[in-house]
């Protein structure tokens, strides 16, 4: 339609030099072309200088449904006269029911204005006759089109009384006189915007008109990534963990089996932590491959009758219950594969710091402050003859990095860590302690099976990185931080985390 439109304006500026196209609407119509096709065909030819446009804007007034009904039939007042006037007095319900609702609200109360009817009981009586009266808004509205819709048919106070009712409407119309431009031809040829192989073969370059460049314009402003609240905390805590002396463990790996989840960390098939309403299990596939056979029956004989001066939990221990797999509920699944490879590597154990922070998933309940997956901050160290002590002075060192000096521990229970701690912070805004983390000692009927010598102790911590973020950034709703309702905005404008170490 656009090139139809601009093949009709260049054949008619065609006629001779002073030909114009003095308004692009009339014109339009009497080419039986789209307007708006038209005025997309002005602005391509004005790119290349074939046409000269400027703009018009005319302005009328347009009738609208109501206006429409009166001109035919007469105002509203008029028939509700009318219709009095006819049956001599009519109750409000009666007339409702002969002229209309609508009719009947309007044009009773503009009688009651004018004082053409009065009000005599429950009835409405007609005060004068429908020939005594002259019906203004219609006789308006038809000057409005004796007069061809213009601005000046009718005086301003009149059309603002005609507006008020929402019968006209002012309406203006843009469009354009044309004229031949500089580059003006009666047949357009399009300009080149690139030079191509093509071109160069065929030698069309030669005489191809290409567009003019402009060497002096900026290129677009390229907006550089930015990243989410929960990564530059990530990263905060990552460089302390570096600083001292930890090495990072692969959690790239989300689905585990429940022998690496579960069982190797001591924890008895009849947890309820191992039930569906506490876990993500994967229909397909619904168990893993394999697992090291000598470090599962060492695993199997720890449940079932004990060792490491312990009785075991003394039940059947089911290979098809450890072979489950499932979305991992927490890193220490990587944490005793990580201690496991320790105890077997070449040249026997050497003592190691590592840590992992990454994605755990656990079927909770979603709430302000909990979601189903969530991030999970893990430490442990191996060593000879570690003790308590080392638990706490390690996590208070951590601590200490990131700003938080006031701490406390609460004994706990963990299936596979004795003796265990919760770790309590105060928080200087709530003005109240709350707990931050949980730590413990790896219990030795988890770390014998792997094959550790007798005299090393593991110690580890663990705490979530929403909870620092969220008190880092003052976010009140978990789900304001992570996952679809995230506020993209709020990833571009959230400062960078900086942690002050405390001496």
């Amino acid at each position: 339609m656009t090139e139809a439109s601009e093949a009709a304006i260049l054949k008619h500026l065609s006629t001779s030099e002073d030909a114009v196209i003095e308004d692009t609407f009339p014109w339009s119509e009497a080419e039986k072309l789209d307007h708006t096709a038209v005025v997309g065909a002005i602005k391509s030819l004005l790119a290349d200088q074939y046409v000269v446009a400027a703009n018009l804007s005319t302005s009328f007034y347009a009738l609208s449904a109501e206006g429409e009904s009166i001109l035919a039939n007469g105002s509203q007042e008029v028939i509700v006269l009318k219709a009095l006037e006819e049956a001599g007095k009519l109750s409000l319900p009666d007339l409702q029911t002969k002229v209309g609702k609508d009719i009947a609200k309007i044009g009773m109360g503009n009688c009651m204005k004018k004082k053409w009817v009065k009000k005599d009981g429950g009835d409405l009586v007609p005060l004068k006759k429908v020939e005594e009266i002259e019906d203004e808004v219609k006789a308006l509205l038809q000057k409005v089109v004796d007069g061809h819709f213009s601005v000046d048919a009718i005086t301003d106070k009149e059309a603002k009384d005609l507006k008020r009712r929402k019968i006209i409407s002012l309406v203006t119309r843009k469009s354009h006189k044309v004229t031949r431009g500089a580059a003006y031809a009666p047949q357009r040829v399009k300009k080149s915007a690139d030079l191509t192989k093509e071109m160069l073969d065929s030698g069309a370059w030669e005489s191809a008109e290409f567009k003019p460049y402009n060497f002096m314009t900026l290129g677009e402003k390229v907006g550089g990534g930015y990243l989410h609240p929960l990564l530059k905390v990530r990263a905060e805590f990552r460089k302390i963990l570096f600083e001292m002396g930890f090495h990072e463990m692969p959690t790239n790996k989300w689905v585990e089996s429940s022998f690496w989840n579960f069982d190797s960390l001591f924890q008895p098939q009849s947890h309820p932590a191992r039930d569906a309403h506490d876990t993500f299990f994967i229909k397909d596939p619904a168990q893993t491959i394999s697992v090291p056979e000598e470090y599962y029956e060492r695993v199997k004989s720890m449940h079932e009758v004990g060792g490491a001066g312990s009785i075991g939990y003394r039940y059947d221990f089911k290979r098809e219950e450890a072979m489950k797999n499932l979305l991992r509920t927490h890193t220490t699944a990587v944490s005793s594969q990580m201690l496991y490879k320790l105890a077997n590597q070449p040249g026997g154990f050497k003592p190691a710091r590592y840590f992992s922070i990454d994605r755990v998933f656990r079927n909770e309940t979603m709430d302000a402050t909990h979601l189903c997956e969530f991030h999970q901050v893990e430490g442990l160290v191996a060593d000879y003859n570690l003790s308590l002590g080392d638990l706490i002075g390690t996590i208070e060192t951590f601590f200490k990095k990131i700003g938080i000096t006031q701490l406390r521990f609460k004994p706990a229970f963990n299936p596979y860590t004795e003796p265990s701690m919760e770790i309590f912070g105060y928080h200087p805004d709530l003005k109240k302690w709350t707990e931050i983390g949980n730590s413990g000692m790896f219990r030795p009927e988890m770390l014998q099976p792997m094959g550790l010598p007798e005299n090393v102790r593991v110690i580890a911590w663990g705490l979530s990185l929403e909870r620092p973020t969220m008190i880092k950034y003052r976010i009140k709703n978990i789900r304001d931080l992570f996952g679809h309702k995230v506020e993209m905005g709020r990833t571009r404008t959230a400062p960078i985390c900086r942690f002050d170490a405390v001496e």
